[in-house]
C-alpha cells in the first residue's frame, strides 16, 4: 500500500463510557498476539484523559477469561512532562493512578524518565531513548529471534482539539525529526514547556498497532479533517458485539495530514492486520 494510500480502523463507540471496553478488547487482543509471539508484552501509554480509560482493563480479563500475565507486561511512556514522578503534572503519575497501581506489573517494568537528568530535557529524552526504548527493541529481538529493528506491541495515544498528540505540536520542528526515537521539547505550547516524546519515525517504524482514543464534541473537527471519508464510512460502519457494540468503518486518512496525530502511520504490512486504530465515541463522530 502506497503511504498516500493510508488507511486505519475507525471504531465509533456508542458512548464516552463504552469506549472502556472496545479498548479493553483491542488490548486483550494485542496482549494475547504478543504473548504468543515474544512472551513479553510491550505498550506504550500517553497521559491527559487517556488512563482514565484503562481502569477496567483488569476486569475485562476476567471476563474474557484470559491470564494477563501482569508480570510480562512492560509499560513505556509515549511522553513526559519534564517533571518528577509525584508532581501532578506527570503523565507516570496518572497511569500509575487510575491503571498499574492496580494491576501487577513489576515495577521494574513501568519505564519513567531518570528524575536526576531534569535540569536538561535532552539528557532526560537521550536517556530514554536509550535506556528504555532501544532496550525494549533488543529485548524484543532477543525473545523472538527476529533482527529486524523489533517493535512495541501496542501504543495507545490521545489527540487535542489542536490535532497534537504525544507532545508533537502543529507546525513544531520536532515533525521533521528524521532519526531521533525519544526527542526533547522545551517550547511546548501547553505547560509545562519542557518535555520528552516519542519521534514520528519511532511510531511509524517500531509499532506494532497503535490505538488513538478521543471523546466528545471537540475532537469532532479532528476526526472530519484527518479521515477523507469519516461521513459515509460512519454511516455503512458494522456494529461489531465483540467490541462492547462499537461500529467499525474502514477510513482512508487525508493526504498531506493536516495534524501531527493523521501523520502518523505505522507502515502497514509489517505489524497486525489492523495496525492504526482510532477508537472515538458517537459525539466525536457525528
Amino acid at each position: 500500500m502506497e503511504e498516500n494510500d493510508h488507511q486505519a480502523r475507525l471504531f465509533i463507540a456508542p458512548t464516552k463510557t463504552a469506549i472502556i471496553t472496545t479498548l479493553s478488547n483491542l488490548i486483550i487482543q494485542s496482549c494475547h498476539r504478543a504473548l504468543q509471539r515474544s512472551n513479553i508484552f510491550t505498550i506504550a501509554l500517553s497521559g491527559g484523559s487517556l488512563p482514565t480509560f484503562l481502569q477496567g482493563l483488569p476486569d475485562a480479563f476476567s471476563r474474557a477469561n484470559i491470564d494477563p500475565q501482569w508480570d510480562k507486561w512492560h509499560v513505556l511512556l509515549a511522553d513526559e512532562r519534564c517533571v518528577v514522578s509525584s508532581h501532578e503534572d506527570s503523565n507516570l503519575a496518572a497511569i500509575r493512578t487510575y491503571f498499574t497501581n492496580r494491576v501487577g506489573i513489576p515495577p521494574s517494568q513501568i519505564y519513567g524518565i531518570d528524575e536526576t537528568l531534569l535540569g536538561s530535557s535532552e539528557d532526560v529524552a537521550a536517556s530514554y531513548q536509550e535506556n528504555v526504548v532501544k532496550y525494549l527493541l533488543d529485548r524484543y529481538n532477543k525473545s523472538t529471534g527476529d533482527d529486524n529493528g523489533g517493535k512495541i506491541d501496542c501504543v495507545l495515544l490521545g489527540f487535542g482539539p489542536d490535532g497534537h498528540t504525544c507532545s508533537l505540536f502543529p507546525n513544531h520542528k520536532l515533525l521533521s525529526e528524521q532519526t531521533l526515537l525519544v526527542a526533547s521539547i522545551d517550547d511546548s505550547p501547553k505547560p509545562p514547556p519542557s518535555r520528552i516524546t516519542l519521534t514520528l519515525p519511532f511510531l511509524n517504524q517500531y509499532c506494532r498497532k497503535i490505538i488513538f482514543c478521543g471523546a466528545g464534541e471537540s475532537k469532532r473537527p479532528i476526526i472530519q479533517t484527518v479521515f477523507t471519508n469519516v461521513e459515509e464510512a460512519a454511516n455503512n460502519a458494522v456494529k461489531q458485539h465483540d467490541y462492547g457494540g462499537a461500529k467499525v468503518a474502514l477510513v482512508q486518512l487525508s493526504n498531506p495530514a493536516p495534524y501531527p496525530c493523521g501523520m502518523v502511520r505505522p507502515h502497514q504490512g509489517c505489524g497486525d492486520d489492523d495496525s492504526l486504530i482510532w477508537l472515538v465515541d458517537q459525539d466525536a463522530c457525528s
